[in-house]
């Protein structure tokens, strides 16, 4: 899909030869926003070359990417003749206008200047890529009616990740998906994406409390799977979790608790899971979000065991507004109002909360953004306002990271930068920001 973000390129190339109607074949996968930036730039080049250009996008999930669909039709002035919907196949029919085309050719003086660039200004094309991009040619694209109705990007990124699970799931084969259903706003939507992907009879959730689950957090997840019409296994791990200390105590002997009993505890759902998954083929569904990943707030073998992390590319904080999404959808609430309010904890001690080990899910996510997307430099996002010791440790946290990111199942990259083939950092490294 690349060569239709050339101001220079086959576009310029096509209609200097005359062609009145070009059809652009695309593959373009989506992230938040995109629809908006393509539709933009497309009208600019139908403008600039005063062609129709029919721009058709691939639909469906390949691995980490989702493509979109949005196929849109320009006439030579910019303007939308029609649409093709998005996230869904669709036939889209119109008639075009191509002696428009050639009468709007004869009254434009770009057309009587210089046919075409020499050959040696085409080295100069890679750079104008996207410096170019965002012209808008003098009628905008979309109505105020339209971009009121284009501009949820939560309705975007909930149908992306349901469409992204859809075709994940089902062109590997398998029919069914198993998830560690905690309590919390995180396993709670990953669950409710993979229903209204897959169906209720499909999707499996597997409680696995422990001596430090509150009993909100065991009832919602009771509620979610009623709700949903899951099916709902309990498998309570304080037992387990009570075996293993007693085998380690020999070699633990002189040692205080730490974060290493806690996170035997995930690591033993983490087993419970990939057992059901080896029994049944069900495929496991990560729960994780984005700003754990960033931050390393995730145990290896544990909370990220599984095949494919559905919101692996999702903030926490967005994962708060989609869940509000997804309720406001039903006429009744799928994911309980205890969970979405109560306080973010992984409840692997008596007590925890997110923000003994995190900033604040508001404070993090945007420092998050700058650094992760946006490639800021530190003494940048210092001049955008952040606080200068929360930036080191964010930064801090997420460069000791690597290593786990690199053992994460993929995930849904709804993001112009999403960890993986997007971010693409050596895990031995001694450079530092600060």
């Amino acid at each position: 899909c690349e060569d239709i973000w050339y101001p220079m390129g086959p576009v310029s190339y096509q209609s200097h030869g005359e062609a009145e109607v070009i059809i652009n074949i695309n593959a373009s996968p989506f992230y938040a926003g995109k629809r908006q930036l393509r539709e933009k730039m497309l009208a600019t080049r139908a403008y600039d070359n005063s062609v129709i250009l029919a721009y058709t996008n691939l639909v469906g999930g390949q691995d980490e990417l989702v493509f979109d669909g949005a196929s849109v039709i320009f006439d030579q002035t910019g303007e939308v003749i029609t649409r093709g919907k998005q996230f869904e196949e669709d036939l889209v029919v119109a008639d075009l206008d191509v002696e428009a085309v050639f009468r709007s050719r004869l009254h434009d003086p770009r057309r009587r200047k210089e046919k075409f660039l020499s050959q040696g200004l085409e080295a100069e094309v890679e750079s104008q890529v996207i410096s170019q991009a965002e012209l808008l040619p003098p009628k905008p694209p979309l109505s105020s009616q339209e971009v009121r109705v284009y501009a949820d990007v939560v309705a975007e990124v909930y149908a992306a990740l349901v469409l992204g699970t859809k075709d994940y799931v089902h062109k590997n084969g398998f029919r069914k998906v198993v998830i560690g259903l905690s309590g919390g706003v995180d396993s709670s939507l990953t669950a409710v994406i993979a229903v209204d992907a897959l169906g209720p009879e499909n999707v499996i959730g597997v409680s696995m409390p422990s001596q430090y689950s509150s009993r909100g957090s065991r009832t919602d997840a009771q509620v979610l799977a009623k709700n949903l019409g899951i099916r709902l296994i309990t498998v309570p791990i304080a037992r387990t979790h009570a075996t293993y200390l007693r085998i380690l105590q020999d070699a633990f002997q002189g040692t205080q608790p730490d974060v290493t009993e806690e996170n035997l505890q995930a690591r033993i759902r983490g087993n419970i899971l990939m057992a059901l998954s080896n029994k049944f083929g069900w495929l496991v569904l990560a729960t994780g979000n984005k700003s754990e990943m960033a931050t390393g707030y995730s145990t290896l073998y544990g909370d990220m065991a599984g095949g494919f992390a559905v919101i692996k590319d999702v903030t926490k904080t967005l994962v708060y507004q989609l869940a509000h999404y997804r309720n406001y959808l039903s006429l009744h609430p799928i994911i309980p109002h205890s969970v979405i309010v109560k306080e973010p904890s992984a409840e692997l001690r008596p007590n925890q909360r997110d923000v003994d080990t995190l900033p604040p899910y508001p404070v993090l996510d945007p420092i998050l953004q700058a650094y992760v997307e946006d490639d800021r430099t530190f003494p940048e996002m210092i001049e955008m306002g952040f606080d200068e010791a929360v930036v080191k440790r964010v930064i801090s946290m997420v460069d000791r990271s690597e290593y786990k990111r690199r053992q994460a199942p993929p995930g849904i990259k709804i993001t112009p930068r999403a960890f993986g083939k997007d971010r693409r950092l050596p895990i031995v490294n001694r450079y530092r920001s600060f």
